[in-house]
């Protein structure tokens, strides 16, 4: 499991627990604000891991026989 460090976090309205998503990705509905863009910030910044997409997985290369010390 990731450890996030409030460093780590862009803390904008994309990733806030206040806003939800209209029907254009790039415009947010924040219950304090009110209609912003998806990278607005503010003060009142409750970060949602659950708004997050978590990265693709990693690629592991196919291995056969001959990569294996027997």
């Amino acid at each position: 499991m990731a450890n996030y460090s409030s460093h780590d976090i862009i803390k904008i309205c994309a990733y806030c627990e206040n806003a939800e998503c209209l029907n254009n990705p790039d415009i947010m509905l924040c219950n304090i604000n009110g209609i912003v863009a998806s990278d607005h910030k503010c003060r009142k910044f409750l970060y949602d891991p659950l708004k997050r997409n978590p990265a693709p997985p990693i690629k592991i290369s196919d291995f056969d026989k001959d990569s294996f010390i027997l």
